[in-house]
């Protein structure tokens, strides 16, 4: 006689009965608020700058508000945000990498890798009016290194103009706040290589240099890249902190929009400022839709 097979799946399928109405209720309790929330904050704000972005003063449509973009002070304000974006980006990327680097390195649970996760974590996150601010009592006019560098060794580091009201100073300030970012972001890829894989190529003759160009950095090319992206779009949407650095002018896009919002100089013309958030929320998509591309290439070495 054969006995009955029962398999583990059949018993945990009648073990494990699917959600009742409770449930699902609780569930949507939760979700509800927060889809109120994207949708308030989110999605009606995107929907408002689409469609204003393309009407005039008196609501009809018009294709003006995009085409003034392509030309003059609004084509070089997105210049000039997407040249300190991508240098930011590039500066924090490599410095922050080889912070990475140095972290990975030692012990797993060791207080100097808790030390500068949890300092990551806080100075990612230290932007706007703090961070401007703490940059003007260092290096600022009358900043406390500044002085001290004028009065002991005659060193004026305003001698050329005011660099730090300008990109080079914006360039400084952004890349503060972009290297602990790339920590956080890059450190679990770092973590990721397996010590086989160094292990293989030294059981193979290979050096270190052999393992860091034909192992390590294929592997961590794509979390690298996507970790740019990720900088870029950080320091492209980034407002507060330019806004309490310069004071007059316009230099990039977030400060051309703040402009409309808060001056009446171009009485009639608000709707450009939607047309500028527009071309903001372009860009952004664009470097995040390459940011997902690359991160699904990196998921597939983690398989």
């Amino acid at each position: 006689m054969v006995a009955p097979v029962t398999t583990g799946v059949g018993r945990a399928d009648r073990a494990a009965p699917g959600p009742g109405p409770g449930r699902s209720r609780v569930a949507w309790l939760v979700v509800v608020p927060f889809l109120a929330y994207v949708g308030t904050f989110l999605v009606y704000p995107t929907v408002s700058v689409l469609a204003g972005a393309f009407q005039d003063a008196d609501g009809g449509f018009t294709p003006t508000n995009l085409a003034d973009l392509t030309r003059g002070a609004y084509l070089r304000a997105f210049l000039r945000s997407i040249e300190l974006s991508a240098i930011t980006a590039l500066l924090g990327a490599v410095l922050g990498a080889l912070l990475s680097w140095a972290v990975a390195g030692g012990a797993p649970d060791g207080p100097l890798r808790r030390v500068v996760v949890a300092g990551a974590g806080v100075l990612a996150q230290f932007g706007g009016v703090p961070l401007a601010f703490a940059f003007l009592a260092t290096v600022g006019f009358q900043g406390f290194v500044t002085r001290f560098l004028r009065d002991s060794f005659g060193v004026d580091l305003f001698a050329g103009g005011a660099w730090l009201f300008e990109l080079p100073g914006l360039t400084l300030v952004y890349t503060f706040f972009q290297i602990p970012l790339m920590v956080i972001v890059f450190l679990p890829a770092l973590d990721g290589l397996r010590p086989q894989w160094r292990e293989a190529v030294d059981s193979l003759g290979g050096t270190a240099w052999t393992y860091w160009r034909h192992v390590g950095g294929p592997v961590l090319l794509p979390a690298f890249l996507g970790a740019v992206l990720l900088l870029f779009a950080n320091a492209f949407s980034a407002y507060a902190t330019a806004a309490a650095l310069v004071s007059q002018g316009s230099p990039i896009v977030p400060l051309q929009i703040r402009g409309f919002l808060t001056g009446e100089v171009l009485l009639g013309r608000e709707n450009l400022g939607k047309a500028l958030g527009l071309g903001m929320v372009v860009v952004v998509g664009v470097a995040m839709g390459l940011y997902a591309v690359v991160q699904r290439r990196f998921a597939r070495w983690q398989r």
